[in-house]
């Protein structure tokens, strides 16, 4: 099974829905997964968006306009993403955020480019988060905080940074262990064998001896409860 984990960085945020205000990506962070194993793939790319960056956006990564300057424009880039994303799930926290971006994105485009989800699977880990931890905080440093998740590198947001540490996070909130196997040898199976007819074959179903109370021991046990009583010899509960 092929997974893409994914996280971006934007020049602002989308305050009408499904409207973008023309808001760009600046920071592309990808990891390749397979059966749940980083492949050591990944693909980055900080991008040049031809236009400002919002005071608040900045605040959160601390990418600036100065820094992009030289960097690609997503056409210049966008044919590598497709590539790499082709016929993966896609690993996301807030999908609608992250996906609705890149969507918008292949639009400007104009090369009537697919919808992501219309040829890869998306798997949103904020919802699965939601699900399992209902009322809870559920930003991805919580979930870091959750799961003893390390992230004192993430004094600022940054699209890699994140992906690593959602990495990390999927495979915590996904892990599902049926079985335990020490041993696979034959000698171990046969003990384990040997062990279990031992077991079935004692007569569990014996009926167990009872042991009464002496009469001193009724005595004391009588002196015992005279401390719950009331003045009228009755129990107090």
């Amino acid at each position: 099974m092929r997974q893409i984990v994914l996280d971006i960085e934007t020049t602002g945020m989308n305050k009408y829905g499904v409207i973008y205000l023309n808001h760009r990506i600046i920071e592309i962070g990808m990891i390749e997964l397979i059966n749940r194993q980083e492949t050591g793939k990944i693909l980055h790319y900080y991008l040049n968006p031809d236009r400002q960056i919002d005071e608040a956006a900045h605040k959160i990564h601390g990418i600036s306009e100065n820094f992009l300057k030289n960097k690609p424009f997503f056409k210049d880039i966008f044919q590598n993403l497709l590539n790499f994303l082709y016929k993966a799930e896609i690993i996301v926290h807030n999908a609608i955020f992250d996906i609705g971006f890149l969507d918008y994105e292949f639009h400007l485009l104009n090369l009537n480019i697919k919808k992501i989800n219309d040829f890869c699977g998306i798997l949103d880990t904020l919802k699965l988060a939601r699900q399992q931890f209902p009322g809870k905080k559920n930003s991805l440093s919580a979930l870091c905080k959750r799961y003893n998740i390390c992230n004192r590198e993430r004094t600022l947001h940054g699209a890699l940074l994140d992906a690593k540490l959602l990495t990390k996070v999927y495979l915590f909130m996904t892990v599902k262990q049926e079985k335990i196997f020490f041993s696979n040898s034959d000698n171990e199976i046969h003990k384990k064998n040997e062990i279990k007819k031992v077991i079935l074959t004692k007569d569990i179903y014996q009926p167990l001896k009872i042991l009464y109370a002496t009469k001193a021991e009724l005595q004391l046990h009588k002196k015992f409860l005279i401390n719950f009583c009331n003045k009228k010899n009755k129990f107090l509960w």
